[in-house]
C-alpha cells in the first residue's frame, strides 16, 4: 500500500462524515465514495457473448457461431485489433460519463476503469496504454483529460505502462456531438498525430487506446491510423461506454429510443 493510499484510508471517515457517500446516478446513500447503488447497477448494460470476433459487437442471436464477424466488419474491415467496452451506451452510462467528464466526479475513474478492465482480453507481453488526446486549450479549460484518468487507472489494474502523451491534438476541432460519421472524419482530418518525442517507443508496440465513450468511431479511427502509421503492431480500443443502438434496443428494460437517436442528447466526442 502506498503512502497516498494509507493517508486516504486515515482520512476516509472524516471525508464520509462531511461528504456522505451518494450514488452518482440517483443520489441515494451508498457504502463508499465510489460505485453505485444496487438499482442503478442494474441499469448498466454490460456487453456479453456471443460477439463479433473482430470488434466484439454483441450478437442478439444466442445461437451465433464462434468466430463470426458482424456485418459492419465484413463490409469494411476495421484498422483496429478489437474493442473492449465496459458498458453499452444508455441513459445510465450517459449520466455517469457526464458526471465524470463535466461534473468533475473524477473519483468515478476507478469504477469505470474496472468495468473496462473486465472486458479486456488477456494482454500478453508488454503493452502501452495511450489515452485519446485533448487539445491543449480544452485541457486547460477542463483541467484534466478524462481518457488519461481512465488510462492511468487501467495501467494500475493491468500492470502495463501508461504513455499519457503518446498522441497529440495538432488542431482544435469543433464539438463532434450531433455530427454524422463523414462530418466527424472531415473535422478530424489531420487533427491527431503521434507525439514525435515517443516515435521510437511506438514502433512495433502493442497499444491499448483508451477513451471514455466510443460513438461513431471517427476519433478512435483517427488515433488508430496515426498509431499504425507510426509503426504500432496492434491497437485495441478500450472504452467505458460504446454506442450500439441495436444492442441496447434489443436488451430488456431499455428505452426503445436511445440517446444517440435523440441528437440533442448524443455523446460528445472531442
Amino acid at each position: 500500500m502506498t503512502a497516498a493510499q494509507r493517508l486516504a484510508d486515515v482520512l476516509k471517515p472524516a471525508v464520509d462524515l462531511v461528504y456522505p457517500p451518494r450514488c452518482p446516478l440517483c443520489g441515494d446513500a451508498i457504502a463508499e465514495q465510489k460505485g453505485l447503488c444496487a438499482p442503478c447497477w442494474s441499469q448498466l448494460v454490460i456487453p456479453g457473448e456471443p460477439s463479433c470476433v473482430t470488434c466484439q459487437r454483441p450478437f442478439s442471436d444466442a445461437f451465433a457461431a464462434p468466430e463470426m464477424q458482424c456485418a459492419p466488419c465484413m463490409a469494411k474491415p476495421p484498422k483496429h485489433d478489437g474493442i473492449a467496452a465496459g458498458t453499452l451506451y444508455n441513459d445510465a452510462s450517459r449520466k455517469l460519463i457526464l458526471a465524470f467528464k463535466h461534473g468533475r466526479r473524477i473519483a468515478l475513474a476507478d469504477m469505470m476503469a474496472q468495468l473496462i478492465a473486465a472486458r479486456l482480453p488477456k494482454l500478453e507481453g508488454n503493452w502501452l496504454l495511450i489515452p485519446v488526446p485533448l487539445h491543449r486549450t480544452r485541457l486547460w479549460h477542463r483541467g484534466f483529460n478524462q481518457a488519461g484518468l481512465l488510462a492511468r487507472r487501467l495501467g494500475q489494474l493491468t500492470g502495463h505502462s501508461l504513455l499519457v502523451d503518446g498522441l497529440v491534438r495538432t488542431q482544435r476541432t469543433q464539438s463532434l456531438g450531433g455530427l454524422g460519421r463523414k462530418a466527424r472524419e472531415r473535422a478530424l482530418s489531420g487533427a491527431i498525430a503521434v507525439n514525435s518525442t515517443h516515435s521510437d517507443r511506438l514502433k512495433g508496440a502493442k497499444i491499448v487506446l483508451v477513451d471514455d465513450v466510443l460513438t461513431s468511431g471517427a476519433t478512435s479511427d483517427a488515433c488508430v491510423r496515426s498509431l499504425k502509421k507510426g509503426g504500432a503492431e496492434s491497437v485495441i480500443i478500450a472504452c467505458f461506454s460504446r454506442v450500439l443502438n441495436e444492442a441496447v434496443r434489443n436488451s430488456p428494460d431499455q428505452e426503445s429510443e436511445t440517446p444517440e437517436i435523440r441528437k440533442s442528447r448524443a455523446p460528445r466526442d472531442e
